[in-house]
């Protein structure tokens, strides 16, 4: 086994839905039906109109776009009245379900007092009382809340703002930043830049230079010193990877250094957790060549780890903290960036500000949804149910350990990668064709008409991920291992 496992993918196309046409009998359910006309109309216009993210579109030449026209709880209906659970939580956002009626109040009452704005040297009730309550949920000193309209928007700000603040403390040439190879960061030019995913970044190139990878945490495809099963081997190649990041910043020069952006668990290739005592390390070189650690915290905040923030799990307080999905569990758009009290010092004097800002970053509506949001998540406990139920959902996954196609699960709380492998004893993994093949030729597809919505992944390795609504318990739990099982079952039938 060699560090390029973890160092770069191979593969970087993103795979969310069916790349083949769903079956009629697939996933039947109870579910609300459309007229086949209107259906048929929906089709035609989804064809001709509709460009759909991170999607081949020749996929649905001969086939059926999958149109989703309900939630409700953890599940999910589509056009043709078919269920589904949803695994993935929409796209980790759904926190709390489907169907939340009080979510959708929330909206329709603000909307009906104040339906738009600004932050522009203004303010409006929900936005400061969502930041201070954010704050206070916030680890250490960071007290400032920088609302934005989603993640990517909360990246390229978190970026920004390290810039600002170093030119404005005399030290200019600090602008570089340091991420881990296979992180997905966003889809905008700077957050884009920050990504470390060569696939999908090389057909939008040039990005915003100055931008460096480190390996990452992947203990599966660690270098060899680190897989002898020894005990310690774990937290040494935590501290690593660490160190790999002051190597970095050595080579880069500490003068030209920013920031460190590191999810708490890194999503893209598949959930890696970190090991014991790598982000005290990392903190540690960070204080000491004077470069701010940014937690990405869109996929793992608001209880996705069972902590409204993940470095309160892993122990650690970042400079800043990027969120976004979870806050509102997905009834309406809405991102933050977090900010330690030192970060905004300088632009509290004189004519200082911060030449930033998003039209619909902190909106009244999406603000009066997440504290509604955050409301439940305090008077249901979701944060205690995950805590609760974490070790019975890792314990249900990983009865697919017995599986000749499955090499590790892992991941936290209700966040989990299954990798998939050739052969469990050499951890060989699949080329290209045969990804292709079995992803999108055969498990995409086959999951979806089981019944169940996750993610088959080639953002590195192959495999699939789940990300439940953090309502889930044991029944849900043992749907999502009894349809996996089938469905890899016969993925590995075909290989």
């Amino acid at each position: 086994m060699t560090s390029e496992h973890f160092r770069s993918p191979h593969r970087g196309d993103q795979n969310f839905m069916p790349s083949a046409p769903v079956r009629a009998d697939a996933a039947k359910g109870p579910g609300p039906a459309l007229d086949d006309e209107v259906y048929a109309g929906l089709q035609k216009s989804a064809r001709e109109h509709l460009w759909m993210h991170f999607t081949r579109h020749s996929s649905y030449d001969h086939g059926d776009v999958p149109v989703i026209v309900k939630g409700e709880g953890a599940y999910i209906y589509d056009a043709k009245g078919r269920r589904y659970l949803d695994a993935l939580a929409g796209l980790f956002v759904s926190q709390l379900g489907h169907g939340r009626t009080e979510l959708a109040e929330a909206a329709a009452k603000q909307a009906r007092e104040l339906a738009f704005m600004p932050l522009w040297s203004y303010a409006h009730p929900n936005a400061i009382e969502l930041a201070e309550r954010v704050a206070n949920y916030a680890p250490g000193n960071l007290n400032r809340v920088f609302f934005t309209s989603g993640g990517g928007e909360a990246v390229e700000t978190a970026w920004k703002l390290a810039k600002n603040y170093f030119k404005l403390v005399g030290k200019p040439m600090k602008h570089k930043v340091i991420s881990r190879a296979i992180a997905y960061h966003g889809t905008t030019q700077g957050a884009l830049s920050i990504t470390g995913l060569p696939p999908l970044k090389q057909q939008f190139e040039p990005l915003v230079p100055s931008t460096f990878r480190v390996p990452n945490t992947n203990f599966y495809r660690a270098p060899e010193q680190f897989q002898g099963g020894r005990p310690g081997d774990l937290e040494a190649f935590g501290k690593w990877a660490a160190d790999e990041i002051a190597v970095a910043i050595e080579n880069e020069g500490p003068d030209t250094v920013a920031a460190v952006f590191l999810e708490p668990v890194q999503n893209a290739g598949g959930c890696f957790p970190p090991p014991p005592g790598y982000f005290q390390r990392v903190r540690e070189i960070c204080d000491e060549y004077d470069v701010l650690l940014v937690s990405d915290e869109v996929i793992c905040a608001f209880g996705r780890l069972g902590h409204m923030f993940a470095a309160e799990r892993f122990g650690y307080e970042p400079d800043m903290i990027t969120c976004a999905k979870g806050i509102t569990s997905g009834y309406a758009p809405l991102g933050a960036m977090i900010a330690s009290d030192r970060l905004m010092e300088p632009f509290l004097h004189g004519t200082e500000s911060f030449a930033h800002g998003y039209t619909f970053g902190g909106h009244p509506v999406s603000t009066a949804v997440a504290m509604a949001n955050l409301d439940i998540f305090e008077k249901e406990g979701i944060n205690r149910h995950v805590l609760d139920t974490q070790d019975a959902f890792r314990a249900t996954l990983e009865k697919l350990n017995d599986l000749p196609i499955v090499g590790d699960v892992r991941g936290e709380g209700y966040f989990y990668g299954i990798e998939l492998v050739k052969d469990k004893a050499t951890k060989e993994t699949f080329n290209d064709a045969e990804a292709e093949k079995l992803l999108r030729g055969f498990l995409s597809r086959a999951l979806f008409e089981s019944g169940l919505y996750c993610r088959a992944d080639d953002r590195g390795d192959p495999v699939i991920q789940l990300s439940p609504p953090l309502i889930c318990g044991q029944e849900h739990f043992d749907e999502m291992e009894q349809k996996l099982r089938s469905v890899l079952e016969e993925a590995w039938t075909k290989l």
